[in-house]
């Protein structure tokens, strides 16, 4: 029951979860659902105080992502010029996408006039009635996700490829062809959209076929790519902050503070130059 409930009791449940090698930020998940579940049946005087308010909180730990070297992601473009799934890789790494932003966009998020890109829609994978389904969503993980960012013309060139390329399935499928996605960028040679998950599955292949020659890496480090790309050349971690879509600058510091190698190497140089230590 309820009132029953002790904190010494979800202190072993955390205890059990850590045996089991999970790590302190999904520990950190559990505690936050069982402590707002349990203030929501506070508020209803289901019970008399929270017990998850006396329980040592679980400490978030500082997320490390790989990421690949200019070279490194040279080469990759290189291996995956006849993949499927090379249109998906080259925007994600260019724009540092999430994989929900990078299968959300349409052909109306490029605008070729005035060379920009917005991102606002996304596609996420879930289950309804034990079948996984996509779904479609007009707004990003958060307000700062939504950005407008610059078309260049090495991506433009890539996008008119890629449409030529869907225009030749079109006529080989013909009525077999889906209709269903045709809005969208990321689709297959019959028009279906990419699932979230095969992106990660397949993207993995291509890590294994690769091993000799590529560093294994997830999906999602084609965005940690980016950035520390990004801050290799310079660019301040505010601006990074913007071409990412973070909602707080904090969440860019955290994440690639580690990186900025460069900027804190100037300023050892610095103070060499203006501090004495030995006559």
């Amino acid at each position: 029951m309820l009132n029953d409930l002790k904190p010494v009791e979800i202190q072993k449940f955390y205890t059990f979860l850590y045996s089991k090698e999970l790590t302190g930020n999904t520990v950190l998940h559990y505690h936050n659902v069982i402590r707002k579940a349990l203030q929501t049946a506070l508020k209803l005087d289901l019970m008399l105080s929270n017990p998850a308010d006396r329980v040592e909180r679980p400490k978030k730990e500082q997320f490390i992502g790989s990421f690949y070297s200019q070279t490194e992601l040279n080469t990759l473009f290189s291996l995956i010029k006849d993949d499927p799934l090379k249109i998906v890789i080259y925007l994600a790494s260019f724009y540092g996408l999430r994989r929900s932003e990078v299968l959300g966009l349409r052909w109306e998020a490029f605008n070729f006039e005035d060379k920009t890109i917005t991102i606002k829609h996304k596609a996420i994978e879930t289950r309804k009635d034990n079948k996984r389904v996509i779904l479609l969503k007009d707004k990003t993980k958060n307000q700062s996700s939504y950005r407008t960012l610059p078309l260049v013309d090495d991506i433009i060139i890539l996008l008119q490829e890629h449409q030529k390329q869907i225009d030749e399935n079109k006529k080989l499928c013909g009525n077999s062809y889906n209709k269903k996605y045709l809005d969208y960028i990321c689709v297959d040679s019959m028009g279906k959209l990419f699932r979230p998950e095969y992106v990660t599955d397949h993207f993995t292949l291509i890590m294994n076929k690769n091993k000799d020659t590529l560093r294994k890496i997830r999906f999602h480090d084609l965005r940690h790519s980016c950035a520390s790309l990004l801050l290799a050349k310079g660019i301040p971690m505010k601006e990074i902050q913007d071409w990412l879509g973070h909602s707080t600058y904090s969440t860019t510091a955290n994440i690639y503070a580690h990186l900025e190698k460069d900027t804190k190497n100037k300023s050892a140089n610095v103070l060499s130059n203006v501090l004495t230590f030995t006559d």
